[in-house]
Formats: C-alpha cells, structure tokens, sequence
C-alpha cells in the first residue's frame, strides 16, 4: 500500500521490530519524553490500552513493539496529527492492533467504555497558560500549554476509562509534581511508583514518569533516578537500552 508523504514530512526510523513514523518539524516531532513513557509503562498480554493525545502516534506504535496488548487506541484532538498517526500506523501495516480516534480528551468518556481500558498513558501539555504562551492556534503551542485540555481533565477522563486496578502512566515536569499527586489521589488514582529523569547527574531534574493505579492502595516506590546524559552527546547505557540500541 503506498502511504501519503505529504510536504514538509519526514520518515523517521524507530529502531523497534523495523517501525517508522511520519513527522512534520513545523507541527511537532516527538521528544524523549514520550519514549521514557513507553519505556515507563507495563502493558500486559491481551491489555485494552489507550493513549491521550496521542500525538503522530509515537506512543501507541512503540507500545505496540513492547508489548502483547490486544488493542491500542489513540486519542488526538488536532485532525492533521491525527491524520499522521494513522498514516504512520498504516506505513507499520499495524492497523488490526491500533486505532487513531479523532476527538477530544475532555469528550474521552464519550467516545469510549466506561472502565473499558487496562492500561492508560499520556504524554499531555505540560505548562499553563502563563508559562510563554505565544501563538495558540500553531499545533506546537496546543502539544505544550493547557490550551485545549488541562491536567484536570486528563485524570479525571482517566479515572473514569480505567478499570479498578487499572494503570495510569504519565510524564510531566516535576515543578507540577504536588499538583499531578493531588489530582491523581482526589480522582481515586493512587501513586504507585515514580521516577525523576535527570539531564546530567549534577542538575535537577526536567521530567517525572509515575504511574497510578486506580482504587489502589496507598504506598508508592520511589525508583533510582534515570540519569539521561553520561556527558553532552552521549547517552547512559540506561536510555541506549530504553530506545533499544
């Protein structure tokens, strides 16, 4: 099947079971942090999954490659990403295990099941509207500020989408850490494990990965930090590992 580049794309090598992906440098590309949280996240055999705001579909195609789930779904609110995740699961020939919805995640509860999902991740904006918001209609700005959903709206489409004992995987900044960990509690999705992401092992930290799990118990481990540079250019052997070098 020969799959529209349009102008401006570019494919991209994943380095996973030979997957590629579609981006566009004037829209947004994805970063390290969504592959730390498909690295972050466990998805069992046979697992229902769903990825909020998806993007060009960098997490439900590397979740794929990790895992035996039985059916990914990615929700995208912007049509033209959308429409680049599904030609980017297309390329792979993976359209029988993931499905790009178009649609809103402050709309999610009514596109899917209630408590239909086992695993839930997200990759959402991660600065509010004061943080150096410039333009708001580019697609950049809307994947970085709280402009058409906000983490409140994240956790609570999730809270409602998990099944009980369901997982919740994020990554966000930690300067909203007491914020993300309010949210989730108040929403019955409990901490269960956390996990700062340093740049060097001398500076402070830029990224969290935790995971949540609804209905469960209060008790959450904290992992050793994920130290992403051993010196400028040259990743630790942990992230070579994570992007499967």
């Amino acid at each position: 099947m020969d799959i529209e580049i349009k102008t401006g794309e570019r494919i991209d090598e994943l380095q996973r079971n030979g997957y590629r992906i579609i981006q566009d440098p004037d829209r947004f590309c994805f970063g390290m942090d969504a592959v730390l949280l498909s690295g972050f996240a466990s998805v069992g055999e046979g697992a229902r999954v769903l990825d909020l705001g998806c993007g060009n579909g960098i997490i439900p195609i590397l979740l794929e490659a990790k895992s035996a789930a039985e059916r990914i779904y990615g929700l995208e609110i912007q049509v033209e990403s959308a429409d680049m995740a599904r030609r980017s699961v297309a390329l792979n020939g993976l359209e029988d295990k993931i499905e790009i919805i178009t649609g809103d995640i402050k709309e999610a509860t009514q596109l899917f099941p209630l408590s239909g999902f086992d695993v839930i991740t997200s990759n959402p904006p991660y600065m509010i509207g004061s943080h150096g918001l410039v333009n708001p209609e580019s697609g950049k700005a809307i994947a970085r500020h709280e402009i058409l959903c906000t983490l409140e709206d994240v956790v609570t489409q999730t809270a409602r989408l998990l099944k009980p004992g369901g997982s919740f995987y994020l990554v966000h900044r930690p300067f909203r850490l007491a914020e993300i960990i309010t949210r989730l509690t108040a929403a019955g999705l409990e901490p269960k494990r956390m996990q700062l992401v340093y740049p060097f092992v001398d500076k402070q930290p830029n990224m969290v990965l935790i995971q949540a799990v609804r209905g469960g118990n209060s008790r959450m481990t904290v992992e050793k930090p994920l130290i992403v540079y051993e010196k400028p250019g040259v990743y630790t052997k942990e992230i070579y590992e994570i992007y499967g070098y």
